[in-house]
């Protein structure tokens, strides 16, 4: 035990880096989701929403796959920021109103975190046209878009996207009229992307206190119906804080549905998936390769050990003595010594040929030759001796005689002499 002590240090410190990195890690794993995800716990997440209906008794989930398959659900799906293909902009004059990449809430992108960019994913023609079915067939929908451009999604809706001025302060956004979605609410502060354009039979949720315009709205669709927010800064983390906020997620959301309200983290790059290749392009290959190296660190010095060679376990001494004797005793009776001379002579030859450069099958002659010509003289002579010696063994003394000469020959590989070989053909 005291010869792995270091060992076992060792294996303490590289534990103790292992477990500090990964409480750090977990920490900021928040850093990694998206904007508006209900992992990530910046002040552009979601976490806060999710956390705050959790907590209210309100039955909420994380969605991890895509919607294809809906049939059946009763559940009511919370799209936040989740694009649509085939987005268009209806009016390209409102695109003077986007501004540059990377502006937070002023530009039309969703704006993604590292390898989120090619993992995440818009909502496709099969998966869109499942929604509409389900909300059809009398079931809810929660849609916040992001930015002002129109989709498949909010056409088969009626509704029209107008994209705010960027330039204008945080809104002040009030129920037109009473309604179930703002139970308790009087006013709500965030900052507005797109003003809605709804059918005669939506009903307006909130508006803009100042300039009259419609930022959430229920339409209904079939016989189910879709809340769609027109301001994503109203999920935020940083938002619920503010005003009426979180009381009119409370009121919306349990008077869209009794639930389960899933919130989709499928298209913001999160899947049920867990291998090395999902670590590595989530979270980066350089974490995914000191892993793997870390590993095969542990691996390689767990096969180690510290400290002065053990002496065999008293049992295996007393076992392997008795076997060489039993052995011995075998050859005796037997009177084999002709056999085992040639066993010793055999297992010479195959050690001096290496040293000879000829194969391990080769005869005592060949490899003698091959000696003298590697300048080593000394044990050709010697092999020849012995292979000699071999065939006039007739007792245990000239069998003991015989292995004494072949020890002290395999002696002489190590001296001094054994480094200066010549190649063949050389004088």
């Amino acid at each position: 035990m005291r010869d792995r002590f270091p060992l076992l240090v060792v294996g303490g410190l590289v534990l103790t880096v292992v477990l500090g990195v990964f409480l750090v890690k977990s920490a900021q794993r928040g850093e990694f989701a998206d904007t508006l995800s209900t992992f990530r716990a910046q002040e552009d997440g979601a976490r806060a929403l999710f956390l705050l209906a959790q907590e209210s008794g309100l039955p909420v989930a994380r969605r991890m796959a895509d919607l294809r398959l809906m049939t059946g659900q009763q559940g009511t799906p919370v799209l936040l920021a989740v694009e649509v293909e085939d987005a268009y902009e209806a009016d390209p004059d409102q695109t003077q109103l986007a501004a540059e990449p990377d502006a937070g809430l002023e530009d039309e992108d969703v704006p993604r975190t590292g390898f989120n960019a090619f993992r995440a994913a818009a909502l496709d023609d099969t998966e869109y046209k499942q929604l509409l079915e389900h909300v059809r067939n009398g079931g809810t929908l929660v849609y916040v878009p992001w930015g002002s451009r129109e989709n498949p999604l909010l056409d088969a809706l009626e509704v029209k996207l107008f994209k705010a001025d960027t330039t204008l302060p945080m809104r002040t956004l009030v129920p037109p009229l009473p309604t179930p979605y703002t139970l308790g609410v009087e006013r709500v502060e965030a900052k507005v992307q797109a003003y809605l354009t709804l059918p005669a039979h939506a009903v307006p949720v909130l508006e803009d206190d100042r300039l009259g315009q419609v930022v959430a709205a229920v339409v209904p669709h079939g016989q189910g119906r879709v809340l769609v927010v027109g301001a994503p800064e109203l999920a935020m983390n940083r938002a619920l804080a503010r005003a009426d906020n979180a009381q009119f997620w409370l009121s919306a959301l349990a008077a869209m549905g009794p639930g389960p309200y899933e919130f989709d983290e499928f298209h913001h790059g999160f899947t049920n998936e867990r291998s090395v290749v999902d670590f590595a392009r989530r979270y980066g290959l350089h974490f995914a390769v000191a892993q793997l190296l870390l590993g095969v660190t542990l691996w390689s010095v767990s096969l180690k050990r510290f400290g002065r060679p053990h002496p065999p376990p008293e049992s295996v001494r007393v076992g392997a003595t008795d076997a060489l004797f039993a052995m011995g005793r075998l050859y005796r009776e037997g009177r084999h010594h002709a056999f085992a001379a040639g066993l010793i002579a055999k297992g010479l030859t195959q050690e001096l040929a290496l040293h000879a450069g000829l194969p391990a099958h080769s005869p005592a002659t060949s490899v003698a030759q091959g000696l003298r010509e590697r300048g080593r003289d000394d044990l050709a002579k010697g092999l020849q001796a012995v292979a000699v010696q071999a065939d006039t063994v007739s007792s245990d003394s000239d069998l003991q005689q015989l292995a004494a000469n072949a020890a002290g020959l395999r002696q002489r590989l190590h001296t001094a002499g054994a480094g200066r070989r010549s190649t063949p053909g050389t004088t």
